[in-house]
């Protein structure tokens, strides 16, 4: 149903990402404030995207794919500092 990677990162850094899926997935980078959670970036039935996180805020930050269909999804995930 999703896929999540996660990780710490320091202010001031920055992270390449990049995703391909076999079908339109929702993706979000995230990380939370107490019960909150804070969104730098959310798409919606996607089947690809890029771009590069700039971190503001030292924190554990995830990156999250959810399959809202019936049937298993490839994905193929680049992550770079």
């Amino acid at each position: 149903k999703f896929v999540e990677l996660c990780g710490k990162l320091s202010a001031g850094e920055a992270v390449r990402w990049g995703f391909e899926s076999a079908a339109a997935v929702d993706f979000n980078i995230h990380y939370h404030v107490g019960k909150d959670a804070v969104f730098p970036a959310r798409q919606a039935q996607v089947k690809t995207g890029r771009d590069t996180l700039k971190v503001e805020q030292s924190q554990d930050y995830c990156w999250m794919w959810t399959n809202k269909g019936a049937s298993p999804v490839g994905l193929t995930v680049d992550l770079k500092r």
